[in-house]
């Protein structure tokens, strides 16, 4: 059994397996969050009932895998400087939900 659905204009079609396939990180969704606002938002109530993982990562109460993310992080990550990247990464590695300031406080050399 399947059903077909749209979102923001991207096609889905999901596929009911039955009891023996589970949800697994092999599908997982990315939310691009602007403000630290957006961030706390999905990030609350993605991860109500469900289970906060590392570096943005959580599952919902479905078991269904999510990442929420900071819009700006790509950018820092792929700075020329590899100082910066570098931080940027030590810094995000522990972290659960993803802390915006903290990031950036990190990309630019200054202490937490």
């Amino acid at each position: 059994m399947t059903v077909e659905f749209e979102i923001e204009g991207q096609k889905f079609v999901a596929l009911n397996g039955g009891p023996h396939f589970k949800f697994n990180e092999a599908i997982s969704f990315q939310v691009h969050c602007e403000t630290q606002e957006e961030i706390d938002y999905f990030w609350n109530k993605l991860a109500e009932g469900g289970e906060e993982g590392p570096c943005g990562w959580l599952k919902d109460k479905f078991g269904v895998s999510w990442q929420v993310v900071p819009s700006v992080l790509p950018q820092m990550l792929m700075d020329p400087d590899p100082k910066k990247s570098q931080r940027t990464t030590k810094a995000f590695l522990q972290m659960k939900k993803f802390d915006v300031e903290a990031l950036r406080r990190a990309y630019e050399g200054r202490n937490p």
